[in-house]
């Protein structure tokens, strides 16, 4: 993939942009790695003010960076805006709660083994490199970055190809909040050269959000140089609905589970597994609600469903919508016959609810990362349960019951990284983020995603 900004709204190259030469990764990698040692000289009460000045910097930036985003992957403006300020509060949570969660660990009773102290400490690494998708191309940055960098680590970013402008601007924003120069670092390269900044014997751990593919190349070097890796790969979430839930706010928040992002979020609830009591209901209600989302030119602030970030997106969509067609299942609104009704010459695809999905269909089993909902009717919450878990995936889920057994169920059986229970999925800096199964290891955010990238150090004192 070339190094550039493709408008998804129209399809039109908008900039190109060479990439990174030898030398100059060089000089980045070698600056990033002599920072750390300034950086982790510091203290958390300097880093936390460092942090916090980062954060106003992105939000007195929010117009034009939105519609950077925005231009770049088709991200709805406004969401680009949340997405903005929702980074800039990410800076701030680690800015206040980063010393607390790297506190030393103390043994209360050191004398249990033979020593007059005793404790863990937590020490930074030392440079990380992050590979980052188009999806939340800020988002996806900071919530690597923040944590790492109070934490005293630095980092070195390769981002996607198709969000070069947003890489740029993440290469300056840490030393114009006041970080020392270096500490963070964009690196204009293709997917071929990430083998070897991996391999650099500076670069002491991996962080890495995409695909599976992706996830298994970086794992795999990484696991011959042993080490660290953090990755949060695909997901199919499941959305269940009992029928103690409160339909009306099960639907509409289905319908923003589902369409945030134009469909293109990993977290994204995918398969909608619905109890036969209220599976007509809901298939009614949720349909009818799909069908009235208004598509278009995302900079448009009343467009609820932009455009996908590529053609490639768009054609990978449309095959798993014709395959699920051509193996028996129903369009309940939006699929092929949809198409010719989208606007414009760029990468759209109808918002789609697919239901009667038979087993041998390939949308059962592989990720649908664009705006389409699978329906699926389950007689009780066991059955619920076995197709929430009949997926190779495992990142997260939603549930709805206001029965508090079939919650505690759900939360014990469901197979993800997590269980959000009578609302959608979302990623909070207070709470740890990742999956399980083939949708990756380690976690983000909260006080576990900050010592992942951390030497935990025990410390005996006789």
């Amino acid at each position: 993939m070339a190094i550039a900004t493709v408008n998804p709204a129209t399809g039109d190259t908008e900039k190109t942009f060479t990439a990174h030469d030898e030398a100059e990764v060089e000089r980045r990698i070698a600056q990033a790695h002599a920072a750390h040692e300034e950086l982790r000289a510091t203290s958390f009460a300097q880093r936390a003010q460092w942090a916090r000045a980062t954060a106003d910097v992105l939000e007195g930036d929010v117009d034009e960076l939105a519609r950077i985003v925005t231009v770049e992957m088709g991200k709805p403006i406004e969401q680009s805006r949340a997405e903005i300020t929702k980074s800039a509060n990410a800076l701030r949570f680690y800015a206040e709660h980063a010393e607390g969660f790297l506190a030393d660990e103390v043994l209360e009773d050191p004398s249990a083994v033979g020593a007059s102290r005793a404790y863990a400490r937590y020490r930074p690494l030392g440079l990380v490199l992050a590979v980052m998708p188009w999806n939340f191309p800020v988002w996806q940055v900071i919530r690597f970055a923040a944590p790492a960098l109070m934490a005293g680590n630095t980092g070195v970013l390769k981002h996607a190809s198709n969000v070069p402008q947003t890489a740029l601007y993440l290469d300056e924003l840490f030393e114009r909040g006041g970080f020392p120069a270096g500490v963070f670092r964009t690196l204009l390269i293709g997917s071929k050269q990430v083998d070897a900044v991996i391999r650099d014997a500076r670069v002491k751990a991996v962080t890495l959000t995409g695909s599976e593919p992706a996830g298994q190349a970086v794992a795999a070097t990484a696991g011959e140089e042993i080490k660290t890796t953090v990755l949060e790969l695909g997901g199919s979430d499941p959305f269940i609905v009992m029928p103690s839930a409160d339909l009306d706010a099960a639907v509409d928040t289905a319908v923003d589970a589902r369409m945030m992002n134009n469909g293109q979020s990993c977290i994204a609830a995918k398969r909608f597994i619905i109890h036969a009591d209220v599976y007509e209901q809901f298939a009614e209600r949720f349909t009818e609600k799909v069908r009235q989302l208004r598509v278009g030119d995302p900079l448009d602030a009343q467009v609820d469903v932009g455009p996908l970030a590529s053609q490639g997106g768009v054609d990978d969509l449309a095959e798993l919508v014709d395959d699920a067609v051509a193996t028996g299942a129903s369009v309940l609104v939006g699929g092929p016959d949809a198409v010719a009704d989208l606007p414009g010459e760029g990468f759209y695809y109808p918002p789609t609810v697919i239901a009667d999905l038979p087993e041998r269909a390939r949308m059962t089993r592989e990720e649908t990362f664009g705006p389409v909902a699978a329906l699926y009717k389950v007689a009780d919450a066991r059955e619920a349960v076995r197709v929430a878990n009949a997926t190779s995936f495992g990142l997260s889920s939603s549930v709805w019951t206001t029965d508090a057994q079939e919650q505690e169920y759900f939360v014990q059986e469901v197979q993800a990284g997590g269980v959000f229970v009578n609302g959608m999925t979302v990623s909070n800096p207070a709470l740890p983020f990742g999956g399980i199964k083939r949708s990756g290891y380690g976690r983000e955010l909260s006080a576990a995603g900050i010592r992942e990238f951390c030497n935990l150090t025990t410390v005996w004192v006789a």
